[in-house]
């Protein structure tokens, strides 16, 4: 969010804050040190400070960086192999996320026991105090679907608590614990629409639901696929209908148009015209330029993307649609490709706004896509501000979640509960954001009389609605438990054509219909019995008798 008058500032008196609370503390025994350690009792005097306390917790949310999650995926491939990916990845002492998301826990925790001494200003202790709440539940989320079942700490103890050695609790108790903490935040937070200007980047009522949807649908099919749990199914899926219809039915979010060039909203969506209140599909946002802390922050994704850190596959090009609404197998619409640009024709709007080619409308006298630095042949568009490009530094602020999931979080709980879901259903929600990107509507009668499954054309639009951003793809392989089918596979890019492509390698290795091999099968594997869940670090293991590692690791 650039400012035309912009400078680097931090607040003096955040940083002393940031010391009291102890972000920088060493990863032992869940970065579970004694909560008296880490007040000063001069401090918590006002809410100003609980807002500074709180302010703190907002730099743990997904940054830009995060969006090249889609490494792990079929979806996209960096500069060198992802471990997750293709199964490489060992058990080792400390975890970055495991170590930032207790941590964030923990302030949550210090916040709400700190409030408890603050007379003042109750309607903005209370605020605060709610946003609290949200950090928490938000993340015990991500640490229970990486992780799994985990201790489940929800208030400040001293050195002789039960709490510094605390066992792991059952998955679904901290889920449902989380679910309580985002209700309380929902019931509490302003919603957007009576949201101040000023305050744009805070945390909502909408984004407490939105993150309600995100956990029901996560739980309902990993215990649909990974458990055959009929009850925890149908209860968590209804979680995510109910909470998304809240969404849908306020009538305030809506997705995001751009008028001047509405045919390609999509695009400027992931622009800086797609930035601020004024866009009512941003449920939540990472702020950059000017953020909650009053600081000037930046990131380089832009240039991250030209130096090829997250590089469309064959698999992810693949997955649009044609203009008619069929796959490239069944449309008549396809043709053998005979370029590099040929592909791109007749094809949802989407692949062209998301994946580089460079005869496309966007390419700008300020960026001319080299494709030096793909190993895949292909380029991502999307979050490429090529206005950013020169300088190296970017302001575009990045989506947590947005109203665009939402409608497809809707379909698919409504789908994996029911087996079908109506026509009105899917106008609702799927049709709306094919009516954005110029796409048919996917009706009942569409898919039996061409042959397609329901289930996979809502996950295919899952997949190119949302590919490469923060959400990524890897939780929709982990939760549909198809992760061991879809992750050994070679990886494949660009149909080789020698002369229009400068990134080629001499003698690439290239599959028998000329598609580049970026990284074969043998190099990549998927233990169903291990990785569905990550390693718990050793250093907390060893630390904490009552810990014990996942399965297989």
């Amino acid at each position: 969010m650039p400012k035309s008058t912009q400078r680097i500032y931090f607040s003096t008196y955040l940083f002393i804050f940031l010391g009291l609370i102890g972000v920088t503390a060493c990863n032992k025994q869940l970065e579970k040190q004694p909560e008296s350690q880490l007040s000063d009792p001069t401090f918590w005097k006002n809410a100003n400070d609980l807002k500074l306390a709180v302010n703190a917790i907002y730099s743990s949310l997904p940054s830009t960086e995060e969006n090249a999650y889609d490494n792990r995926t079929d979806n996209t491939y960096g500069r060198a192999r992802n471990d997750i990916s293709d199964g490489s990845r060992v058990v080792t002492p400390s975890n970055a996320d495991w170590t930032k998301f207790f941590a964030a826990i923990r302030m949550a925790n210090n916040v709400m026991a700190k409030a408890l001494e603050i007379k003042d200003d109750t309607a903005a202790v209370n605020k605060y105090v709610a946003e609290a709440y949200f950090f928490r539940g938000y993340f015990y989320f991500e640490l229970t679907k990486r992780f799994g079942d985990i201790p489940l700490i929800l208030r400040l103890f001293d050195e002789t608590d039960t709490l510094v050695t605390a066992h792991r609790t059952n998955r679904k108790i901290v889920l449902d614990s989380a679910i309580k903490d985002l209700e309380y935040a929902q019931n509490i937070l302003p919603k957007a629409g009576n949201q101040a200007v000023e305050e744009y980047g805070r945390i909502t009522s909408g984004a407490a639901t939105a993150i309600i949807a995100r956990i029901g649908l996560f739980e309902g099919t990993w215990s649909k696929y990974h458990q055959n749990d009929e009850a925890a199914k149908s209860k968590y899926l209804d979680t995510a209908i109910a909470a998304s219809q809240r969404l849908m039915n306020e009538k305030y979010y809506s997705l995001f148009q751009y008028s001047p060039k509405p045919d390609s909203s999509y695009f400027y969506l992931f622009q800086y015209a797609g930035e601020g209140p004024t866009n009512r599909e941003n449920i939540l946002v990472r702020l950059f330029g000017e953020n909650i802390s009053n600081s000037i922050a930046s990131h380089t994704y832009t240039q991250l993307l030209d130096l090829g850190q997250a590089c469309p596959t064959r698999s992810l090009v693949d997955a649009y649609l044609y203009k008619d609404g069929l796959p490239i197998d069944k449309s008549p619409l396809f043709k053998t490709q005979d370029s590099v640009q040929s592909e791109f024709i007749d094809r949802d709007p989407r692949l062209g706004m998301t994946v580089f080619n460079k005869n496309l409308w966007y390419v700008s006298s300020f960026y001319q896509p080299t494709f030096q630095n793909t190993l895949t042949g292909y380029k991502t568009a999307k979050y490429f501000i090529s206005r950013d490009y020169n300088t190296n530094v970017s302001f575009v602020d990045d989506i947590v979640i947005r109203y665009g999931e939402i409608l497809l979080t809707y379909a698919e709980a409504l789908y994996e509960k029911n087996g079908n879901i109506s026509d009105n259903d899917l106008n609702i929600s799927i049709n709306l954001l094919r009516d954005r990107a110029g796409m048919p509507h996917l009706t009942n009668a569409f898919v039996s009389s061409n042959g397609l499954s329901m289930q996979e054309e809502i996950r295919r639009e899952r997949r190119v609605e949302l590919a490469i951003e923060s959400y990524s793809r890897y939780w929709d392989l982990i939760r549909w438990k198809i992760a061991e089918t879809i992750l050994p596979k070679a990886i494949l890019g660009s149909k080789i054509f020698v002369g229009q492509q400068t990134f080629i390698p001499n003698n690439p290795p290239v599959t028998t219909d000329g598609y580049l091999i970026v990284q074969p099968s043998a190099q990549r594997v998927f233990n169903p019995q291990r990785d569905y869940l990550t390693a718990l670090p050793t250093n907390d293991i060893g630390a904490d008798p009552n810990l014990d590692q996942n399965p297989g690791w």
